[in-house]
């Protein structure tokens, strides 16, 4: 099978249970962009982490704080200079990716100040992506609420391909990837299939994948 389906509980983003997943529990965790506060809410929940975070947006931090979470105002793309080396175990960037106008250099100081950096992004390679361009002539809006692409957030379009160029390029150490569509894993051409991607990244690479209930996944 190269679709496995995920038993993800209802209402929690995909992205977010294969991240919740991948955290120790206990740890110290950075999340970068947390937006209304969701995966860090998860997070603190599920796992017991000393959460913390970093949102451009005030309104959007007002909501993380009435959510009893400690999430600052800032902008990652001016550096991760509030914290010294090794503060966390994991820092997380969930959907940012293609809003950030450096991503190698926001990716650079998530692992100066963590042991790991986890990232996910939508694959703006997807058949469907591909699919609307060569038909419609343009912009597909992916993992978004905006119906125009002026509206989008977005300012980088990431393909799965793209970030493994990238990474190999900036001598950058994946350790562990996944590859999603809705609630499925895809094992097979994800830069085709797959809508969303999730890679963990380490100074030193570690053997172990992670486990997720009911098989085991290497890392490619």
């Amino acid at each position: 099978m190269w679709i496995r389906s995920l038993d993800i509980p209802a209402g929690c983003r995909a992205d977010h249970w294969v991240i919740c997943q991948l955290v120790e529990r206990g740890s110290r965790v950075l999340d970068l962009g947390s937006g209304e506060g969701d995966l860090l809410k998860l997070l603190t929940v599920e796992k017991e982490v000393q959460g913390m975070g970093v949102e451009v947006s005030e309104d959007k931090v007002y909501e993380c704080v009435n959510k009893g979470l400690c999430v600052q105002h800032g902008d990652i793309d001016e550096g991760l200079s509030d914290w010294p080396d090794r503060s966390f175990d994991y820092v997380i960037l969930s959907q940012t990716l293609q809003e950030i106008l450096h991503p190698v250099a926001v990716i650079q100081e998530m692992l100066r100040v963590g042991r790991k950096a986890v990232i996910s992004f939508p694959n703006f390679a997807h058949w469907r992506s591909r699919w609307h361009l060569l038909v419609h002539g343009t912009t597909p809006i992916l993992n978004d609420n905006s119906s125009e692409w002026y509206e989008t957030p977005n300012i980088q379009f990431v393909s799965i391909r793209d970030f493994y160029r990238m990474c190999a390029k900036k001598g950058l150490s994946i350790s562990e990837n996944y590859f999603l569509s809705d609630n499925r894993l895809v094992e097979f051409l994800p830069n085709f299939f797959a809508e969303t991607a999730v890679f963990v990244l380490a100074l030193e690479c570690g053997s172990a994948a992670a486990t997720f209930t009911g098989f085991r996944l290497p890392p490619e």
